[in-house]
């Protein structure tokens, strides 16, 4: 008798703690659905190549949003048409030269890790000349980007350290230096916007 009591008893304290789990919870959520959800499957260990790619993605974001901020009209500009007193901008580049310099460089730096050949028509750190509009400017832009993914894809603790090519920098070095060239150029675009009375996209104000 003794032992059916505590069975009932324990039966009755299991279904109220259920009971009361599931009034806490959404209606139409389950009690076994919920438990199992509420354990967090185990991230992926970040690897050499995650990490590049997502540096290669938090500077390619702010450079193309920058870039997309500049009206078309004065994708061309330069501080040399502000004609400040004391200062000397004569001959420096544009802002779309900059985006193109940027894009340029991209490719020189991540093509050796991928093997690709260079686009048609780039020869220097300026870009291809026959580049004019600002939709063409930017698809080059973005176009080097991919490229950069996936000579993160390729890098690894192996071979990380190994010279690529006739490279004199490792693949390590070639990966984060093109992150960390664009982000000295994304510099001289946001001064750019700012002379144009333009919030760069990373600065302005966020909608509630």
């Amino acid at each position: 008798m003794k032992k059916a009591q505590l069975l009932l008893f324990l039966a009755s304290v299991t279904g109220g703690t259920l009971i009361a789990s599931a009034d806490l919870r959404p209606a139409g959520t389950s009690v076994i659905a919920s438990a199992s959800g509420s354990q967090k499957l185990p991230q992926p260990a970040p690897t050499i190549a995650s990490v590049i790619d997502r540096d290669i993605s938090a500077i390619e974001k702010q450079i193309v949003d920058a870039s997309e901020a500049m009206p078309e009209d004065k994708f061309n500009f330069t501080p040399e048409a502000l004609n400040i007193p004391g200062a000397d901008y004569k001959g420096v580049r544009s802002f779309a030269v900059e985006i193109k310099h940027i894009a340029a460089s991209n490719w020189f730096i991540w093509s050796p890790l991928t093997g690709d050949k260079l686009p048609e028509g780039l020869k220097d750190g300026n870009g291809p000349a026959n580049l004019q509009t600002k939709a063409d400017i930017i698809k080059f832009l973005k176009g080097s980007f991919a490229l950069g993914h996936q000579a993160a894809a390729t890098v690894t603790t192996e071979n990380m350290l190994q010279l690529p090519g006739n490279s004199k920098s490792t693949r390590l070095h070639l990966a984060e230096f093109g992150v960390a060239h664009a982000y000295d150029h994304y510099g001289q675009m946001i001064e750019y916007l700012r002379m144009n009375g333009i919030i760069p996209p990373a600065s302005s104000p966020k909608s509630d």
